[in-house]
């Protein structure tokens, strides 16, 4: 009889932690499953940021925000590091990729979901991550305000875990693939922006 009282009670401990455990392992997986979502774009992040690094013996550096606005996404930054005076292609590319410091061609092409030809930011076809050009004033600064449609930070055409790529030349904003817009000399991955 002792035995069996003994056996009771254990079978019943037993099954009373397993179901404690399902029920936290399953809040901690649910967790898991809105953090994860959230870092692969798929949850509603709303705005992300872009620190730019100088490509190997570059010198342009800065920080860009993006923001979900009603009809598309505002990007808005400081940069600096560039000739006086000058002009440069600033574009989304299609990987958060900026490992090959020497080149970055890690990043890859211009990030183009719809497959379009390269064109001007207010152009009917263009490259989603087509954002035109950057100009220096005579202290090598350049500021960055402006809203892109056909883009959004999480949701469609998503550009959150991109990058952000400066390049050496002006975009003449119609030649493919990169409007001639030469070397790539700053790159930023577009992250998550601390809420």
């Amino acid at each position: 009889m002792k035995i069996h009282s003994l056996l009771v009670l254990c079978l019943t401990t037993l099954a009373t932690l397993t179901i404690g455990c399902r029920v936290g392992n399953t809040e901690h997986h649910h967790a898991n499953d809105k953090a994860t979502k959230m870092a692969q774009g798929m949850g509603d992040v709303k705005s992300a940021v872009a620190v730019v690094h100088p490509a190997d013996g570059q010198k342009v550096m800065g920080t860009v925000t993006f923001t979900d606005v009603a009809g598309g996404v505002q990007v808005k930054g400081q940069l600096k590091g560039f000739e006086p005076n000058s002009k440069h292609g600033i574009h989304i590319h299609e990987f958060g990729d900026c490992s090959d410091t020497a080149k970055l061609t890690s990043a890859g092409a211009h990030f183009n979901p719809e497959g379009a030809k390269h064109g001007g930011p207010d152009a009917a076809a263009r490259h989603a991550g087509d954002l035109g050009n950057l100009t220096a004033d005579a202290s090598g600064a350049a500021s960055i305000d402006m809203t892109m449609k056909g883009i959004s930070v999480s949701g469609k055409n998503a550009i959150l875990g991109r990058s952000l790529i400066i390049h050496a030349k002006e975009d003449d904003l119609k030649s493919d693939p990169s409007g001639e817009s030469g070397d790539r000399i700053g790159c930023g991955i577009i992250g998550m922006k601390k809420p």
